[in-house]
């Protein structure tokens, strides 16, 4: 059964999914807080995100911004007197906050989490920064590859003796940062939907990404973990778990790790009378120049129709544009068309209240009068002259 609102009247965006009934007031920013308010948006919350006048985020058409999908924007300066007073009433029929300033910036605005929990005792106020709201670095400007970088993670990626490779923004701010604001939101939720009480939620992308890597501590404790790049199992230092070129340029991933798909990538590759012992770490060098030499033989393309279907663990390395158009992708409707824009579906699936894409990226104050009726929130309204 789908949890409902504290107010009256659903008028959310989607109106369907699991967490359809769900109020959610998102203080507009930019990165890990956005894509998780598009989260809870996809999965069917009424998303209202407080834009200020004139913008502030990302140097993109807001038409574009495929994070700001199944929302609604209204438009609060909250440096003006009566900003804060408007955010508080939002506040008092929300179930969740989603703010993503650094500390103390929601407190001297007036929308901090006392204030906000002395209008709505039962709010769950989601904070999301790079370095928490406490701690030396609190205060401190920072972006997801800093982030990643002092926890260790962005250490593990890439090849010996050269730079560490950065992941995109993809560990840091939505895997680190996103992804656990979005559980630690939901649990805190549920803990008000039992008790009547709310609380703040510190999503930290130090404290995300660093959780993130709790396997790879326990192998290294265990002695199994060798604590530079490219020379474990996982990073690319293992011959049969990496990528290799193919002959147009292109390139294949391979991931036959347990015996039984290495026995099949070896034989589908055509090296399976000569390939060196699997285990044998010794040899791993020369079975890297085995694999590498082969792949070079045919295009990617080519390559795709041999392990196409099989348990030999290989598939080939695509471009974004060419994600969406990848056979099992295309079945499955991993990506949709919306608006005119490709873009990933919703994620994951129910089966009882199944969700979908239903409206584009909320323009700047577009929806000021349906969710001032929805919410009952008249002072949005603009004053008559």
């Amino acid at each position: 059964m789908a949890v409902t609102g504290n107010g009256t009247g659903t008028g959310t965006a989607s109106g369907r999914g699991p967490l359809a009934g769900v109020r959610v007031v998102e203080l507009a920013g930019i990165g890990p807080g956005p894509f998780a308010a598009m989260l809870l948006a996809d999965l069917g919350a009424d998303v209202v995100r407080v834009d200020r006048p004139g913008g502030g985020g990302l140097a993109v058409d807001p038409a574009y911004d495929i994070t700001n999908r199944g929302k609604r924007s209204v438009l609060v300066d909250l440096k003006s007197p009566d900003g804060p007073a408007l955010v508080l009433d939002l506040v008092e029929r929300a179930d969740v906050l989603v703010e993503g300033f650094r500390p103390g910036v929601a407190e001297r605005l007036g929308v901090g989490p006392a204030e906000c929990h002395a209008r709505n005792p039962r709010l769950v106020y989601g904070r999301m920064t790079g370095w928490g709201q406490e701690g030396p670095l609190a205060h401190t400007a920072g972006h997801d590859i800093a982030y990643i970088a002092v926890t260790g993670a962005l250490g593990m990626i890439g090849n010996p003796g050269e730079p560490p490779a950065v992941p995109a923004n993809l560990v840091g701010d939505y895997a680190g940062g996103s992804l656990y604001l979005v559980i630690g939101v939901l649990a805190a939720l549920q803990h008000a939907r039992a008790t009547g009480t709310g609380q703040v939620v510190d999503a930290a992308i130090v404290d995300g990404t660093a959780h993130l890597t709790a396997m790879i501590h326990g192998m290294m404790a265990a002695g199994g973990w060798q604590d530079r790049r490219g020379a474990n199992l996982l990073d690319g230092g293992c011959p049969f778990y990496g990528t290799y070129e193919t002959s147009d340029g292109g390139y294949m991933a391979v991931g036959a790790l347990e015996q039984q798909f290495y026995d099949t990538f070896t034989e589908l590759l055509g090296i399976g009378d000569r390939a060196p012992a699997r285990k044998d770490v010794a040899r791993w060098g020369e079975l890297r120049e085995a694999v590498a030499a082969r792949f070079r033989t045919r295009t990617r393309e080519e390559w795709t129709a041999v392990f196409e279907g099989t348990d030999a663990c290989v598939a080939p390395v695509l471009s974004l544009r060419e994600a969406p158009g990848h056979p099992h992708l295309a079945a499955r409707g991993t990506f949709t068309d919306f608006g005119g824009i490709v873009q990933p579906a919703p994620a994951p699936r129910f089966s009882a209240t199944p969700v979908a894409v239903t409206t584009g990226p909320a323009q700047p104050g577009a929806h000021t009068e349906s969710v001032a009726a929805d919410w009952g929130v008249p002072a949005l309204l603009p004053k008559e002259a």
